[in-house]
C-alpha cells in the first residue's frame, strides 16, 4: 500500500514526460481542459488546503492570458465588438481562452512533478544514466542551501559590527554586494577545498558504487504498463487526426471516430491515475484505523 509519490522514480518520471507531451503538443479545447481539471485536483489531493494562494495566483493569470490574446491578436471572422479601431473577435478569445487553460494546467502539473520528484528521486534516476551527472547535480543541490546559510551568517556578522544604517539604502545596497563579493570567494574555497578532499579519498580511482533505497516492484510495473498504453492511445488518436481543432479563421474541430474518443478518454484516465492511487490508499489506510 504505497502512495504515487511512494512509487519509483523512474515510473513517476516517465508518467510525468507522458503527461506533459500531449499537454503542451495538443491544442485540443477538451485535451486543456482535461488537463487543467486533473492538475488542480492532483495539487489539492497533494497540498489539501495549504497553498490555497497559489490557485489564486493561477486563477489570476489565467484571466490575464485568456484576455491578453484578443486585444492583441485580431484574427476571425466573428467580431464581437470595436476597442480603439481594432476588432476583438470571437475566434481570438477563444484561443486565449484554450492557450490559458492549456499553460495554466501545465504549470500545474509541473507544481505537482515538483512536489513529488524530491531531489533523492532525481539523483536516483541520473545517477543511472550518468554518475558523473549525479554527482555535478547532488553537489550543486547540497550547495544551495551551504550558500544560503553561509549568506546569512555574514550578513548577521556584519550587522553585529555596525556595517549597516537604519533605512538608508545606499548602505543596504553596499553591503549586498560586500556580502556577495565573500559569499564568491568563499565558495570558491570551499570548492577546492572539496576536490582536494575527493581526490585524497581516491575518488575517480576505482569502480564506483551507489546506494539507492528504490527498487521496482510489481504495483510500479502495473502502473507504468497503464501508463504507456493509455499514451499511446491518447497520441494514437492525436497522430491519426481523430482529435483535431482549429481557431482561425473560424472555430472548427471534432473529436472524430472510435480512435478520437478512445484517445481523449485515455489521456483523461492516465491524468487520474495518481488520484486513484491516492484514494485508494487513504481508503485502505482509514479502513485499517477503524479495525483497530
Amino acid at each position: 500500500m504505497r502512495s504515487f509519490s511512494e512509487y519509483d522514480p523512474v515510473v513517476i518520471a516517465v508518467f510525468f514526460v507522458t503527461v506533459l507531451s500531449v499537454a503542451m503538443f495538443c491544442g485540443h479545447p477538451i485535451i486543456a481542459a482535461i488537463t487543467l481539471f486533473t492538475g488542480v485536483i492532483y495539487n489539492i489531493v497533494l497540498n489539501g488546503r495549504q497553498h490555497m494562494k497559489s490557485h489564486l495566483f493561477f486563477l489570476i493569470l489565467f484571466i490575464v492570458l485568456a484576455a491578453a490574446n484578443p486585444l492583441v491578436s485580431h484574427n476571425g471572422v466573428t467580431v464581437l465588438f470595436v476597442m480603439n479601431h481594432n476588432p476583438v473577435t470571437l475566434e481570438a478569445l477563444l484561443y486565449g481562452i484554450n492557450s490559458a487553460a492549456m499553460i495554466v494546467g501545465v504549470l500545474y502539473w509541473f507544481r505537482n512533478f515538483t512536489r513529488i520528484m524530491t531531489s533523492d528521486k532525481l539523483l536516483h534516476i541520473f545517477g543511472r544514466l550518468s554518475p558523473k551527472l549525479s554527482l555535478v547535480l547532488s553537489m550543486a543541490l547540497r550547495f544551495v542551501p551551504l550558500f544560503k546559510g553561509q549568506a546569512e551568517k555574514v550578513h548577521d556578522a556584519q550587522r553585529a559590527m555596525g556595517a549597516y544604517k537604519d533605512d538608508n539604502i545606499v548602505d543596504d545596497i553596499r553591503g549586498n554586494m560586500r556580502i556577495f563579493s565573500i559569499i564568491v570567494t568563499w565558495a570558491l574555497e570551499n570548492g577546492i577545498i572539496t576536490a582536494d578532499s575527493m581526490e585524497a579519498r581516491g575518488y575517480g580511482t576505482g569502480r564506483r558504487t551507489s546506494f539507492t533505497r528504490y527498487r521496482l516492484r510489481g504495483e510500479d510495473i502495473v502502473f507504468l504498463a497503464a501508463d504507456l498504453i493509455l499514451f499511446g492511445a491518447a497520441i494514437a488518436a492525436i497522430v491519426t487526426d481523430s482529435v483535431e481543432f482549429t481557431f482561425y479563421p473560424v472555430v472548427r474541430g471534432s473529436i472524430s471516430g472510435i480512435a478520437g474518443a478512445a484517445g481523449t478518454a485515455a489521456y483523461g484516465i492516465m491524468l487520474l491515475m495518481p488520484v486513484i492511487v491516492e484514494a485508494e490508499v487513504r481508503i485502505r489506510w482509514k479502513y485499517l484505523q477503524s479495525g483497530i
